[in-house]
């Protein structure tokens, strides 16, 4: 029996439309030809995530990883497709419902000091949500701020600083401590360790796996270093312009990629094995999310490409158990 997912994407679908500017009006007025430009950063992506899982998004700069982030936590409303917490849908929640889904989902952002108020003191960073929502009292918020401090390993007689006055793996474990706080069932790590040293790196993602196994946590970590990933995610999710390209566990995944636009990231990961042979990397530069290419949005930087491939987007189906996979290729087999 499979396990009920805690969080699902049902065929969302995110589009930023800029709205032309009063010059470009006034020009269409006299027989201008101006379009607003619309930007699909998420394109009918389905996605399920269960309890206790980490699953690890993986993608290119701009393929719309953040953007699936912030709709999972509902810090982005899609434009088409539904969002559905234990089984049920969200927009059919009662608004004390819908409070209770905004707490249990958390955020832990790339940049962690431009995520932090430096107005505020670390006390009131950690203690602002959980005193606002009722979870504490203010008589409780010192002891309370300390242990969330001591459980991402910050000392909490640094309680009363600001964030300019901690180093950046500091201030990322304080990213982490706000985020539990309002005591969460699901994070999503958006490139929460891109910006630190290697040896930071390492202690943070230690401590995300120690918090899983603590809290019971379950993680959507975004990342485009498929190192990290591997270390931490029991499955591995690949977009590429906005859509799912390669879904698998992770071993499975690294063993042996699917879609050619997986093999080629694999392909470029760092390795010491100095015999190994010569990679190709992908050619060419990821196609604008104004313009996507018709049909497969990677066919102008594919290798294999077909006539098919221009024209016919592929589905992601099932090519093996728990795997899945959209490319034409898969169809000659």
């Amino acid at each position: 029996m499979t396990a009920k997912p805690i969080i699902e994407l049902r065929g969302v679908s995110k589009h930023f439309t800029k709205r032309l500017s009063l010059t470009a009006r006034i020009g269409n007025l006299l027989g201008g030809r101006s379009m607003p430009q619309t930007v699909r950063a998420v394109d009918d992506v389905s996605l399920a995530i269960t309890k206790g899982e980490v699953v690890g998004l993986v993608g290119e700069s701009g393929c719309g990883k953040s953007t699936l982030g912030r709709i999972a936590v509902g810090l982005h409303a899609p434009t088409a497709g539904d969002r559905h917490w234990q089984g049920k849908s969200v927009l059919s929640l009662s608004p004390s419902e819908r409070r209770a889904v905004q707490l249990a989902g958390q955020m832990i952002f790339q940049d962690a000091y431009a995520s932090l108020n430096p107005r505020l003191r670390v006390a009131d960073i950690i203690g602002e949500a959980p005193l606002a929502h009722g979870l504490i009292t203010a008589a409780a918020e010192g002891e309370y701020v300390g242990a969330m401090m001591q459980r991402v390993g910050l000392d909490p007689s640094l309680a009363h600083r600001y964030p300019h006055q901690f180093s950046g793996g500091q201030r990322a474990r304080i990213g982490i401590a706000r985020a539990l706080a309002v005591r969460p069932e699901f994070l999503v790590c958006d490139e929460a360790v891109a910006a630190l040293d290697v040896s930071i790196q390492a202690q943070v993602i230690n401590l995300f796996l120690a918090l899983r196994g603590d809290l019971g946590l379950t993680y959507l970590f975004i990342s485009h270093d498929l190192g990290v990933v591997r270390h931490i995610a029991d499955r591995v999710v690949i977009m590429y312009l906005g859509r799912v390209v390669e879904a698998a566990p992770t071993e499975a995944f690294f063993a042996s990629p699917n879609h050619p636009y997986a093999k080629a990231l694999i392909a470029e990961v760092p390795r010491l094995d100095v015999r190994r042979k010569n990679f190709v990397a992908v050619t060419g530069e990821i196609p604008s999310p104004l313009a996507p290419p018709r049909g497969c949005h990677f066919h102008p930087r594919c290798p294999h490409v077909m006539p098919k491939c221009r024209i016919e987007a592929p589905s992601l189906r099932v090519i093996a158990p728990d795997r899945f996979s959209a490319c034409h290729l898969n169809d000659q087999t």
